[in-house]
């Protein structure tokens, strides 16, 4: 297949202008050269795209290098920052600040109240603020200057504010993210993608743990306690990678990062129309309104809320509850390294069952199953070190998460009602991790059978709304089978208004 576009590439968008219109290259001036063998591929509106020229690749090479590292830096970097505070509970921070196990609970739920109440402003300001990147790296900045003022901390009320101020600046992170690879990659690239940059969850466990070992054998250098230096230097770690954000981070397919070539620009630009995104820096307020009346948003944002709750009650308990099961302190740490991997593992048993079974919702709830097989037994099992299995188990709705955010990313079309969505579902994911350490009742301690038997219900009921989410999708698509108009990603429609757009289900 020959594809020729006979008119001039669109210019390079002005960051700093109001809103950027690009020239889109009309279907009319559009030549499609096919063989008789795939004609009928070029005629259907989203047909998985002919085999990447070598220009192509080698641009989609460029992106990665340019994108995905400060992809990985800042998801990595994140969690690292919100685990820390289950390290820092078993190198002396609860004696130090006199916490008790309820307060603690409180500690690991008020970082969430910062992250919600900012997620819909956020919306705003990703529309309209001139760079994604200098936003997003202000931002970084900021939450590393609160994380290393948490290490002068001595009392609960104290850290429980600086738990909701790291919070608010952290909420930006994943939003930011997500719309500048909604922007950047084809949809067929984005299942890698969003496995990619929540893989990166694994590895921020396995660095938050070897540091914090690490920093267990600093306690009181400089007359520091350990679980300072934690602190500490996460937060120099998080300033320096705002810098590197703010300066270095692509946030526009034709940014001048990327030093593009006249045939890559042209490349960009068919991209653009394949992946349907293209930046607008005014809001439209109808495709908000066109969001919430959607049953898939709801549907959608119910998974994320119940993914979570298993989430938010491990991350803050991880430590302790390894701990209660007869290890020390440092060895409990140590036996978090595993969950890295594992988390690792299964996104990338998510991004192989997608790439195999162009699958995306029943791909996330085979690891929806295998989670609520682990929090069942969490829930069952003795209380011995077996249960450490059912806890490595337990943490795979971290797939089920990836392949979420690629639902959402391939799906929703309309930049401002992608950005809706986007911050929909950061919504209910924070909601999940606030009322998740909720769930771990003290009394039940160390076991936390009733939490565990919640989490065991909430991934029941993911598997049940991504279901009924495949099915809505797969409706419209049977409603819209006989369509064979092509989709104009500079019109700005959004996925109901644009009666050409294929959902993947």
């Amino acid at each position: 297949m020959t594809i020729a576009l006979n008119t001039p590439s669109p210019q390079s968008p002005n960051p700093d202008e109001e809103t950027w219109t690009p020239k889109a290259p009309s279907i009319a001036n559009v030549k499609i050269t096919t063989d008789s063998s795939s004609s009928e591929l070029a005629d259907l509106p989203h047909a998985p795209h002919p085999t990447k020229s070598p220009a192509e690749t080698a641009l989609v090479k460029k992106i990665n290098w340019h994108i995905l590292p400060f992809v990985f830096g800042c998801v990595f970097i994140q969690y690292a920052d919100k685990a820390v505070l289950s390290a820092a509970a078993v190198l002396g921070m609860v004696e130090d600040c006199d916490i008790t196990p309820t307060q603690y609970s409180i500690l690991g739920s008020v970082f969430y109240i910062g992250f919600i109440v900012f997620q819909m402003p956020n919306n705003y300001f990703i529309q309209r603020v001139p760079s994604i990147s200098k936003y997003l790296g202000t931002l970084l900045t900021i939450w590393g200057l609160v994380l290393a003022l948490t290490s002068q901390a001595k009392s609960f009320i104290t850290l429980a504010v600086l738990r909701v101020l790291l919070g608010l600046f952290e909420a930006a992170t994943y939003p930011c993210l997500l719309i500048i690879v909604n922007t950047m990659y084809r949809r067929e690239e984005q299942p890698k993608c969003f496995g990619f940059l929540w893989m990166s969850n694994g590895f921020g466990v396995i660095f938050a743990n070897l540091l914090s070992y690490g920093i267990a054998h600093m306690d009181m250098a400089r007359n520091i306690r350990a679980w300072q230096w934690n602190f500490i230097i996460l937060g120099a770690l998080t300033v320096l990678l705002g810098i590197l954000v703010f300066f270095f981070l692509p946030d526009q397919p034709h940014s001048r990062l990327f030093h593009l070539t006249p045939e890559e620009e042209a490349i960009v630009d068919e991209r653009t129309q394949d992946n349907a995104v293209v930046r607008q820096r005014v809001v439209n307020y109808a495709h908000y309104w066109e969001a919430v009346k959607e049953l898939q948003f709801w549907v959608l944002c119910l998974t994320a809320l119940c993914i979570h709750l298993p989430n938010g009650g491990l991350v803050v308990f991880g430590n302790p509850f390894v701990k209660s099961l007869g290890f020390s302190s440092l060895n409990a740490i140590l036996l978090q390294l595993p969950v890295g991997t594992v988390v690792t593992l299964y996104v990338a048993l998510v991004i192989l069952l997608e790439h195999k079974t162009k699958q995306l919702v029943w791909t996330a709830c085979v690891t929806s199953v295998i989670s609520m097989i682990g929090c069942l037994l969490l829930a069952v099992l003795p209380h011995q070190p077996i249960k450490l299995f059912a806890y490595y188990l337990s943490w795979a709705f971290n797939g089920s998460y990836a392949m979420l955010l690629t639902i959402v990313g391939s799906n929703v079309k309309g930049y401002s009602k992608k950005i809706f969505y986007n911050g929909g579902i950061m919504i209910f994911y924070t909601i999940g991790n606030f009322a998740g350490p909720l769930m771990m009742v003290s009394e039940e301690a160390p076991s936390y059978k009733s939490g565990m038997i919640g989490f065991t219900v909430a991934m029941f009921v993911v598997i049940f709304a991504l279901n009924v989410s495949r099915l809505w999708m797969a409706r419209r698509n049977v409603q819209r089978k006989d369509n064979r108009g092509h989709t104009d990603a500079y019109l700005d429609q959004s996925d109901t208004q644009d009666l050409n757009f294929t959902y993947k289900l």
